[in-house]
């Protein structure tokens, strides 16, 4: 039996639980929110639905006292962004919802893997394994699973290609410093930088502009709609799936950086970059063969990321 809990029953919350339930996800899934009322409304309309679909999950509200025996817990619990607010400015109000959260799942006596989706997620999930004094491979951040699937789908919109045939991520901070080593990045098994050799079609500014709507992405659909969450609802499910089926696929989530591109990363900060996903989580992170333009790049968003991390107040109220 594979039981998941989901803390924070919001947009980005509910997608990824309409999704883990059209997926036949797990066997048992217990929604928690601050708001019990809102998670057992929640709850039910799910419920609802489940002749409709090919799972007989068991879905039900509950308390912080059901992570005991969980497999996983999901926290998406966390104040929106707004529109022009940037991830790491919602920082300081997410922080102290999760000295709240966290602390009553590790007495619950969960001893399972957390799946950090809240924003700043590098630095929430940085803060959640600091508050839950949890082993580094069992905290896990959504990191740029989302960015990577933006990545493909556009390149794929460009060069006529399954994206499921186009190999490369997006690295670094979820967020305004993360970016995608084009040093890395096939067509099937042809570098994508080989595509644009004497091409009149393909050009080095078109994937540039690419790389910039990808990061931007979440700003434009923010503004149009107010919010994103289908998109990291399914990111969600991914991860998820990868831990509970033993997959060991490689998937670019929020990991602790320990021993990683030699010593120009900071030790301990929390990133997106490849790394082997297993039924115990985040095993081994994957170091790229980064040109020197891309190593500073990703030297620059994880000092930024270390520097935010340590000027935060863990005493605070």
């Amino acid at each position: 039996m594979k039981k998941v809990v989901l803390v924070g029953t919001g947009m980005v919350g509910m997608s990824f639980a309409y999704a883990a339930m059209n997926q036949n996800l797990c066997d048992e899934l217990v929604l928690c929110d601050i708001n019990k009322q809102r998670a057992i409304g929640e709850a039910q309309d799910l419920n609802h639905g489940l002749a409709f679909s090919k799972t007989s999950m068991t879905i039900y509200a509950g308390e912080y006292e059901d992570c005991g025996d969980a497999d996983i817990v999901v926290i998406s619990a966390g104040v929106g962004q707004k529109s022009g607010e940037t991830r790491l400015q919602l920082l300081q109000r997410n922080l102290e919802i999760f000295k709240t959260i966290v602390g009553p799942i590790v007495e619950s006596g969960f001893d399972g893997i957390f799946v950090v989706a809240t924003n700043p997620v590098d630095i929430m999930t940085r803060i959640t394994r600091k508050l839950s004094g949890f082993p580094n491979n069992k905290v896990i951040g959504t990191g740029t699973t989302l960015d990577s699937a933006r990545l493909r789908y556009l390149l794929g919109e460009y060069f006529t290609i399954d994206p499921r045939n186009i190999h490369g991520y997006v690295i670094g901070e979820h967020g305004d410093s993360e970016f995608v080593p084009w040093s890395q990045l096939t067509l099937g098994t042809k570098p994508v930088l080989d595509e644009l050799i004497g091409s009149d079609k393909y050009k080095m500014s078109d994937l540039d502009d690419i790389e910039e709507n990808v990061r931007h992405a979440a700003y434009k659909i923010i503004e149009a709609k107010g919010a994103t969450y289908y998109g990291i609802g399914m990111a969600i499910c991914r991860v998820i799936r990868a831990i509970l089926q033993d997959e060991n696929s490689i998937l670019t989530v929020s990991a602790r950086m320990e021993n990683t591109y030699g010593k120009l990363i900071p030790s301990k900060v929390y990133v997106g970059n490849p790394c082997i996903i297993n039924k115990n989580g985040a095993v081994r992170q994957i170091d790229l063969s980064l040109d020197v333009r891309e190593m500073r790049k990703l030297s620059e968003s994880c000092e930024m990321l270390d520097k935010v991390f340590n000027e935060l107040d863990f005493k605070g109220k």
